[in-house]
């Protein structure tokens, strides 16, 4: 099977390993000649993911020879360039190629989900690939078992066939809406969990922050249309988990950074690399507002964000609301 994989990134290159793993023809495109140079002298990418790329997977720079004659498109940016790849790939894509999303996000200028950005652009089919999967494992044929959706569920079976093996499992769930949200939404609680980590606090206070979190990340995702019982799942649940408690989270790093009094832009600078769950809070936030859905934790953490909040005062927010009974408005 001939694959592009659009983004050089963590997950792009621990996907290229894998479908590489799989005997499938793998071409990566990255916008860094540079970084072409290092992988290809050094055979790491190290700037993104300790692992040993095989010399199989060609490399290059043309999105244009990357996507042509592809039967899988494999995007892997980060949510906010989604939209720009589209476009520089629209006229040049084969129009039975399935694009599969990796990013997950919602696009801040539209509030949209990453298939309706694709889907607005071209006419191909769409997959979205979500759930508890961090690149360090998946390159390392760790097992991992992820969630596809689609509105084709023909393509998701065909992209089901040729991604998923003994290390990595592919479960499809019908519920497009509730996948990408899910997918998006435990960012936002990943950045909570580690302000608490970095302000000092406990396994008691993650596991409150994780369970309420994903009852605020519920009642937005049936606002907008999503089956509750997706968010039970891996892509719920199952990503929550990981992306809260494990150092390979990219937003709980970020979140520890700012628990311990760095600012915003400090915190993004010594990660280096994009934190998904900033962006996706200013959407969340504004989503909650127009669908006015309660969402306590999404709020306080923008709050910290983007209006200076102290963290403190903000868990002092949090734990003095007034009295509920715990299956209010779920």
């Amino acid at each position: 099977m001939d694959v592009a994989i659009l983004g050089a990134g963590s997950w792009g290159t621990a996907m290229a390993i894998h479908l590489d793993s799989m005997n499938h023809n793998v071409c990566m495109w990255t916008r860094d000649q540079n970084q072409i140079e290092e992988i290809k002298k050094t055979g790491y990418n190290r700037r993104y993911l300790d692992a040993k790329l095989p010399k199989s997977i060609d490399i290059t720079t043309d999105i244009y020879y990357a996507i042509k004659n592809k039967k899988i498109i494999v995007l892997a940016v980060p949510s906010h360039a989604v939209r720009c790849m589209v476009e520089m790939m629209k006229g040049n894509v084969d129009k039975s190629a399935i694009i599969v999303n990796l990013a997950k996000g919602l696009e801040t200028s539209s509030l949209k989900r990453m298939s309706q950005v694709i889907q607005e652009i071209v006419d191909n089919p769409v997959v979205v690939l979500s759930g508890p999967s961090h690149a360090e494992e998946v390159c390392r044929h760790i097992p991992t078992a992820c969630v596809i959706s689609s509105n084709d569920i023909n393509a998701c079976e065909y992209v089901q066939d040729v991604m998923m093996d003994e290390n990595f499992r592919l479960y499809i769930n019908k519920d497009l809406i509730g996948v990408e949200l899910g997918g998006s939404l435990k960012n936002i609680i990943a950045l909570g969990a580690g302000i608490s980590d970095g302000l000092g606090f406990g396994d008691n206070t993650k596991a409150a922050l994780m369970t309420r979190g994903l009852a605020e990340i519920t009642r937005l995702g049936v606002a907008l249309g999503s089956d509750p019982l997706t968010f039970l799942g891996l892509t719920g649940m199952g990503d929550l988990i990981v992306t809260c408690t494990s150092m390979y989270s990219r937003n709980r790093r970020a979140g520890i950074k700012i628990g311990q009094g760095k600012s915003l832009d400090e915190a993004l600078s010594e990660i280096g690399m994009v934190v998904e769950g900033v962006n996706t809070t200013k959407s969340a936030y504004e989503l909650s507002k127009i669908y006015g859905i309660e969402m306590p934790i999404t709020n306080e953490i923008y709050s910290i964000l983007f209006e200076g909040k102290n963290p403190r005062e903000a868990v002092y927010s949090l734990m003095t609301r007034n009295r509920k009974h715990e299956m209010e408005g779920i």
